[in-house]
């Protein structure tokens, strides 16, 4: 379990099953977009720890049960294609299209792992992956709609944002081992920044969307992001490095927040 990324998974899934709650897929539709995407984000977790072993027993991830040999690579190898094999008809019992639009989610993951991790277009498998989440939820609703154009452009945001802000620990020790993603190619300060900027794009993106509560949501998620970003300024005159960290996992986690409030809005 520790090597399948469990907070990322943790949230990832807890959203969307927030999500398809707040649109009204009812208890039985919700917990198909729960064990759907729960399945396709332990197969994304699990793959990656067991395609970048090499990389992580290199620098001696601590965190890494691959890294450390306690776990065989086989083992999280199985679990990995075992994930993905669950994932492709718990997709598709939520609707055909809802289904594929899923599975092109969870094959960005992979993409990523696989090939994208190194390369410029690092931020765009993030962009798409989390962009779609919300049309996975609301394409299994009668009539099978898209959801508004706010949930998908703010999905991307916080997917590229959570990428920018993901590599930031391990950016140098990836350099080192021929990594070379977007944000490394910019470099750590420039990364922050991108990182930063992302989120609070999101923020302002959700804040902006129309809706029956809009006005109540955006004060106070706008009012709770500058808090953040003043905290993080006086922090800054300690440590940059960790307030900026900071600062941007706060953000992300009042995105998500206002994200899921405003899920009754989505279609």
């Amino acid at each position: 379990m520790r090597a399948c990324h469990p907070g990322p998974t943790l949230v990832v899934t807890s959203v969307g099953g927030a999500l398809a709650a707040m649109v009204g897929r009812g208890v039985g539709g919700t917990l198909v977009v729960v064990v759907a995407v729960l399945t396709g984000q332990l197969s994304i977790g699990w793959s990656n720890d067991w395609i970048d072993r090499a990389r992580d027993r290199a620098t001696r991830r601590s965190d890494k049960p691959l890294a450390g040999g306690s776990v065989a690579p086989r083992a999280v190898a199985v679990a990995a294609f075992a994930a993905l094999a669950l994932c492709v008809p718990l997709s598709l019992a939520a609707g055909v299209l809802a289904g594929v639009v899923h599975l092109v989610a969870v094959a960005c993951g992979w993409l990523y792992n696989l090939r994208l991790k190194s390369s410029p277009v690092s931020p765009l498998p993030f962009a798409v992956a989390f962009g779609l989440l919300p049309a996975f939820v609301t394409l299994g609703l009668p009539g099978k709609p898209w959801p508004a154009w706010w949930a998908l452009v703010a999905g991307a945001l916080l997917g590229m944002g959570a990428h920018f802000a993901n590599v930031l620990p391990d950016i140098d020790d990836d350099v080192a081992l021929g990594v070379r993603g977007l944000p490394h190619r910019l470099g750590p300060v420039t990364a922050r920044l991108g990182a930063a900027v992302l989120l609070v794009a999101a923020s302002v993106v959700i804040a902006l969307a129309p809706g029956d509560r809009g006005g109540a949501v955006s004060v106070a998620g706008l009012g709770a992001v500058a808090l953040v970003l003043a905290a993080g300024l006086i922090g800054a005159r300690r440590s940059v490095r960790r307030a900026a960290f900071g600062v941007m996992v706060a953000v992300a986690v009042i995105d998500v927040t206002m994200f899921v409030a405003r899920g009754g809005g989505l279609v």
